[in-house]
């Protein structure tokens, strides 16, 4: 979608959701929003097309898949879920566009989705201006949880730089000093370069050089020629979406896979399944894996497999699990709260702490109520070589405590708006 929301869209779980004009603010819609007959709308801000379709439609499965299981547990405070949905293209102005209209014309009444770093902003301003509850549900550069954190605004990936440092101080040791930066050209290469150039050096590195790598790249011979001449001990990759697939291709089509040693900042499931295992190389982080050997792991790759029989994606990944997750926790904040009024909600999400075994991970986590980011279990992962079927790429190599791995930095940065700055929000 780009320039509306069709009819179409909706039309959804055989309800159809109105498109009356949103006049606001916001106490006015107290009483309907009481209604027992009027669905919770969502707002699904997924990317359909761009750097990062194939991610933003796996957060979608997510996303979709726990409405499905919310409604069929009979909803919540006895309304049930409803979805509208709208590609963002993986362009900040398209996320702003779209997160205004689900806001003023839809009457969404939270929004959730988000793959690009830029995106997410865009959508987390426009969501702020209105008091909207948003999910920033995949974004991981460490400004969406520092200084473009919002009262609004709920981070669930892990960051850029808590996967820095989950693995660099191990890389200095293990690899070399000599690190060599690959950043992509856009908001959340150049903040995780940054967190992991920061974080290196205090473990001992040394940076000899930073390549920006541009979005779209299709060609990557002559960057990994000078990757080649300037003989790195570590290639520190902030590579994402088609570029990171692309580049996963050629780099072990140069044999350049096993030396110098790679740490590629964090791994996208969307974005190597389908290479085959020959194409992972070096360590990476990722929140989540469809083979941990954990309670419940393997009942939500059945209900995956079962509800999405046609996708290409065989097997759930870090970015369906984020989508899923943080819907379900939505869901959990509203029953929290006993409605929907955006300020209760967003007490209820503060500070809120979630069992291992209710997120399918190693250890507790929780939300900062500093930053409003999810501090989670971060994995460090590599080329698994003893693989138990198709779909088992990964070796989880490690996997850290999330008081660990929180990034201080952030806390440093992020200025929440106070509760009075916060428009009263309520559908």
């Amino acid at each position: 979608m780009t320039s509306g929301i069709s009819r179409r869209t909706l039309l959804v779980n055989g309800a159809l959701v109105g498109g009356a004009t949103f006049f606001g603010p916001w106490r006015h819609h107290h009483v309907y929003a009481q209604r027992k007959d009027k669905p919770i709308l969502i707002g699904l801000t997924h990317d359909a097309s761009g750097q990062f379709a194939n991610s933003g439609q796996d957060e979608q499965r997510g996303t979709i898949m726990a409405i499905e299981e919310a409604n069929a547990r009979g909803g919540v405070l006895g309304r049930k879920l409803a979805y509208i949905t709208a590609d963002t293209e993986t362009t900040p102005a398209t996320g702003s566009r779209v997160a205004e209209r689900m806001i003023t014309r839809n009457e969404v009444a939270f929004l959730v989705g988000a793959i690009q770093s830029g995106v997410a902003n865009a959508i987390g301003q426009v969501a702020q201006k209105y008091g909207c509850v948003y999910f920033n549900t995949n974004s991981s550069s460490p400004t969406e949880s520092g200084k473009d954190c919002k009262r609004v605004k709920f981070v669930w990936d892990g960051s850029g730089a808590n996967f820095a440092l989950a693995a660099a101080d191990n890389a200095v040791r293990t690899f070399g000093k000599r690190w060599q930066l690959l950043t992509n050209d856009y908001v959340w290469g150049h903040n995780t370069s940054k967190a992991t150039r920061a974080i290196a050096t205090r473990f001992g590195a040394q940076i000899i050089d930073e390549i920006l790598v541009p979005v779209g790249t299709r060609d990557f011979s002559p960057i990994l020629l000078k990757v080649q001449q300037a003989k790195p001990d570590v290639v520190a990759a902030a590579v994402g979406g088609d570029d990171f697939k692309v580049m996963r291709q050629e780099v072990v089509k140069l044999g350049l896979d096993q030396k110098p040693a790679w740490l590629n900042n964090q791994q996208d499931w969307p974005d190597v399944y389908g290479l085959g295992i020959e194409a992972v190389f070096g360590v990476f982080g990722t929140t989540w894996y469809h083979k941990l050997p954990l309670p419940g792991v393997t009942d939500l790759v059945r209900r995956y497999k079962q509800r999405w029989p046609e996708t290409r994606i065989d097997v759930p990944g870090n970015v369906f699990y984020n989508g899923y997750m943080a819907m379900w926790e939505l869901v959990r904040a509203i029953e929290r709260a006993g409605s929907t009024n955006n300020i209760k909600v967003i007490k209820a999400l503060e500070g809120h702490r979630m069992s291992a075994r209710d997120r399918l991970q190693h250890h507790d986590a929780w939300i900062d109520p500093e930053t409003h980011h999810v501090q989670q279990t971060v994995y460090l992962a590599g080329r698994n070589d003893k693989p138990t079927d198709q779909t088992d790429y990964f070796k989880i190599l490690s996997w850290a405590e999330p008081g660990k791995v929180r990034d201080p930095e952030s806390a440093k940065t992020c200025k929440l708006q106070s509760y009075e700055n916060t428009p009263t929000y309520e559908q």
